[in-house]
């Protein structure tokens, strides 16, 4: 099996829109949303959730009143300023560190791990799809990714699908580099801005350093195409494959606003550039050419 995973320097480049027509695209694939602390996917692909399974990490600390005799040492540790003078927890300060549990001396300290969100399997009209939701301001999001991408290869082991696509986080944090690991290949969606280039750099040299051959496209292109054609140099200079600049299109909105793919609405300039584009992905990636 084979993985591509797409990426973009920064959020809004319309990533989360071109997986979904890959997906409709493609159908036979296996669909991760590997974007966890802001998974949309879901939103466009209309998934039926068969499996929801709780995500575990980490730990956070929990006061006992019956054995705490309010000796205020657990106050004087706590670096975080977690522990109130009533002697309770906030859970939203707790950075599960332990040491109000190795050193309380009544042992009134409790130390469980922690659930931090929820990961699904569910069914989509294009194929299997794992995805998952990372609780507000909960951490261990790489490990979610890692967790969702294991997933996504064990689905598509079982149902003999060949395909994973991956919907990758923004940016080039550690929930991009645990999407990254072991991946076939990535295309990074960049925009016609600056910034856009500037992150799609990053996003490179992170594939470059990480030995993932990377290819590159731009979104909304014709918004400034002086800016586009840069961002093609760029890329090319950096070893990437150029696949192609994809035209501003305002049925991705309406598509994105009726919970749908843009395939639903019939062929457009936007949509011919993203299936052509996809046919030089599976040569890119699937085909092994």
């Amino acid at each position: 099996m084979k993985e591509l995973v797409v990426l973009s320097g920064k959020g809004g480049t319309g990533k989360t829109s071109l997986v979904a027509v890959f997906a409709a695209l493609a159908r036979e694939l296996v669909l991760c949303d590997a974007d966890v602390d802001a998974a949309d996917l879901h939103l466009v692909v209309r998934p039926e959730t068969l499996e929801r399974h709780p995500f575990v990490a980490g730990h956070e600390a929990v006061i006992h009143p019956d054995k705490c005799t309010a000796c205020g040492h657990c106050l004087d540790w706590c670096r975080f300023g977690a522990i109130s003078g009533s002697f309770r927890v906030e859970p939203l300060l707790c950075e599960g560190c332990g040491v109000c549990a190795r050193l309380c001396p009544m042992e009134a300290v409790d130390f469980p791990e922690k659930t931090c969100g929820e990961w699904f399997l569910s069914r989509t009209p294009y194929g299997p799809m794992v995805h998952a939701r990372l609780g507000i301001a909960e951490e261990n999001s790489g490990k979610l990714v890692s967790l969702v991408r294991n997933e996504a290869r064990r689905v598509a082991a079982q149902t003999g699908l060949e395909r994973i696509l991956t919907d990758g986080p923004p940016g080039v944090g550690c929930p991009v580099i645990a999407s990254l690991g072991n991946a076939d290949a990535v295309l990074v969606v960049s925009e016609p801005t600056l910034s856009g280039r500037h992150d799609m750099e990053r996003v490179l040299e992170l594939a470059r350093h990480f030995k993932v051959p990377a290819a590159v496209c731009v979104n909304k292109a014709d918004l400034h195409r002086a800016e586009a054609d840069r961002i093609a140099k760029t890329a090319q200079d950096s070893g990437a494959r150029f696949l192609g600049h994809i035209p501003f299109d305002p049925l991705v909105t309406r598509a994105q606003v009726d919970a749908r793919s843009l395939v639903d609405y019939g062929e457009t300039p936007a949509l011919r550039k993203m299936q052509w584009i996809w046919e030089a992905v599976c040569q890119f990636v699937f085909d092994g050419s």
